[in-house]
């Protein structure tokens, strides 16, 4: 497993538990590919990505406890 793979993997499963894709591509670290977007939008969506990223802990800890 690489540090990519895992980037995948968490993307992945994320998409797949319902989260929003723009807040999962930020999570990520990955930009903006629009670059009007990118110009005008600086939001964080940080309560989102916090939701998301304990969810994603959570999983991890079911995970390990199976």
């Amino acid at each position: 497993m690489t540090g990519h793979g895992f980037r995948g993997v968490a993307s992945t499963m994320l998409h797949e538990m319902g989260f929003d894709h723009a807040h999962i591509e930020l999570q990520l670290a990955h930009q903006e590919r629009d670059a009007v977007s990118a110009a005008y939008n600086f939001a964080t969506y940080l309560p989102q990505r916090r939701k998301t990223m304990q969810a994603w802990a959570d999983r991890l800890d079911h995970l390990r406890k199976t």
